[in-house]
């Protein structure tokens, strides 16, 4: 039962052997990629953009400082953090998925952004880069999809400088029951509906809202971090915890 356990996992609602989630996952990406940003716009009604300010405002990064933003997909929170650190700093863009980080990287170029930026093809799992090397690392919305959390957790721990801070925003559990059971009829019944239409995707959009399901919700993630090593974590509730941002540093 033991090794049982340790080989299989969950790609949302089905479970699956370990080994085959992360090219699972990557296929999910590789297809949603191109659409990613209008999806995030249409998903969330624009409001991803609020919880990533939020993020910003929480994240108490300087001018001269490393940044990791981990899972960054297209670069929202990179093009942010490449303005605060300034020529003197650097913000690595990290994505397991090559098509996500191409979309990423040709954004940011885009937009005048990348000498202080650079691109990293990672599994959060196995962080590439050297203990105690990050001021801030930031991960919004991938840790769900990650096989094992609590190794890349501790991964992302390693790489931190003492007294620098990790930021997980990531979808959680909505604290009202009328919330819920509206966030539940949004996810699986338009969601999906929006995912074919825009994206001409369906299957991908609905692994989606049930990997947010099989999330740890507010305080297991609390716990999780705790266990990884990392202090005084804290998360807050954002749209009554739909989304949930964790902070916590290390010491």
């Amino acid at each position: 039962m033991s090794e049982q356990h340790k080989s299989t996992t969950h790609f949302g609602y089905k479970t699956v052997e370990a080994n085959e989630k992360e090219q699972m996952v990557a296929s999910v990406f590789h297809s949603v990629a191109a659409k990613y940003d209008l999806m995030n716009d249409l998903m969330s009604f624009g409001v991803h953009r609020l919880w990533k300010r939020f993020t910003i405002d929480c994240s108490g990064v300087r001018k001269g400082q490393k940044v990791l933003d981990l899972a960054g997909g297209t670069g929202d929170l990179t093009a942010k953090f490449s303005r605060i650190v300034g020529e003197t700093g650097q913000v690595v863009l990290a994505d397991i998925n090559d098509s996500m980080l191409k979309v990423g990287r040709d954004k940011l170029r885009n937009k005048g952004l990348g000498s202080n930026i650079a691109y990293v093809q990672a599994n959060a799992e196995a962080l590439p880069f050297p203990d105690n090397h990050f001021d801030l690392i930031t991960i919004a919305f991938g840790l769900r999809n990650v096989t094992d959390k609590d190794k890349a957790l501790a991964s992302m721990q390693r790489v931190l400088k003492p007294g620098g801070r990790l930021l997980v925003l990531e979808f959680s559990k909505p604290q009202h029951e009328i919330m819920n059971k509206l966030y539940d009829f949004y996810s699986f019944n338009i969601l999906p509906k929006v995912g074919s239409i825009v994206a001409k995707d369906s299957d991908s959009y609905q692994y989606l809202a049930e990997s947010i399901r099989m999330h740890p919700d507010q305080e297991t993630l609390k716990a999780m971090m705790e266990r990884a090593g990392l202090e005084q974590v804290e998360y807050f509730n954002l749209t009554d915890g739909i989304v949930a941002l964790h902070r916590g540093f290390k010491f």
